[in-house]
């Protein structure tokens, strides 16, 4: 077997074995969704109906319009959880010893992701599939459609944790500074409201949620989910990628 294969699925291999060893990381990965999904429907279904836009054919219910959102916060939190545990292993040193192999530093770091991403799309799919289960209807089809969007707002996401764990030393200052770009980046952004609506509200609040990357994560997933292709989305998502990981190669120490 090649070596770069065999460093692959070596780091493959412990980022899965290292998530479903934490129970209760699986646990909320799945609770944390379901619960926004149901409080958030009953609260405003009624209040908030959202009329008939791309890339809906008919008029839709708002659990319905939530879910690419869960599942782009789903994506969001697993990158930061995965760049909290890399901040873990650079304190104890294992990010020194694996750094210690003849494979390039960018290989390594790319299998992280990869890694990363792959422990993504299957939270993503057993959210999609607990969701029918509150007559939330996604196409089958749709599951294989979403795949690459998924990695793609994975990649994305996993190399902005990654950037900020390069400058983030301590375990205790990451956990605080990841709350404060998960929350903004989720709230203001297309998850949970329409930007269109949002405009008719606050034309500030808007432009900010326009400018957000995090929000063409979301329609780029919303699209791929009815299976229709939304470029400008997959465009700037795709730039974001090169972009985030560019930086987080170039500034990666694995020492202290």
């Amino acid at each position: 077997m090649p070596p770069y294969l065999i460093c692959f699925w070596a780091i493959l291999k412990r980022e899965v074995l290292r998530f479903f060893q934490q129970r209760s990381r699986l646990l909320s990965a799945l609770v944390r969704p379901l619960l926004w999904l149901i409080v958030f429907a009953a609260g405003f279904r009624s209040a908030l109906g959202v009329s008939i836009m791309p890339p809906y054919e008919s008029y839709i219910l708002y659990q319905e319009y939530i879910v690419p959102g869960l599942c782009a916060m789903i994506i969001l939190f697993n990158s930061m959880q995965t760049s909290l545990s890399m901040v873990y292993d650079r304190e104890m040193g294992s990010m020194k010893i694996l750094f210690m192999s003849p494979i390039p530093k960018s290989f390594l770091l790319l299998c992280k992701l990869i890694a990363a991403a792959c422990l993504s799309l299957l939270q993503v799919v057993i959210f999609l599939l607990l969701a029918n289960i509150v007559d939330v209807e996604i196409p089958w089809w749709g599951f294989i459609y979403a795949i690459p969007s998924v990695f793609l707002s994975a990649f994305f996401l996993g190399a902005l944790g990654l950037i900020l764990s390069n400058f983030i030393k301590q375990l205790e200052n990451f956990a605080g500074v990841m709350n404060f770009v998960i929350f903004p980046m989720f709230f203001l952004s297309s998850a949970l409201y329409p930007l269109w609506k949002i405009q008719e509200s606050s034309l500030w609040l808007y432009w900010i949620c326009q400018y957000n990357p995090f929000t063409y994560c979301v329609e780029m997933i919303r699209f791929a989910l009815y299976g229709q292709f939304n470029i400008q989305a997959s465009s700037v998502v795709l730039g974001c990628v090169l972009v985030c990981g560019f930086v987080a190669v170039g500034t990666f120490k694995p020492k202290k």
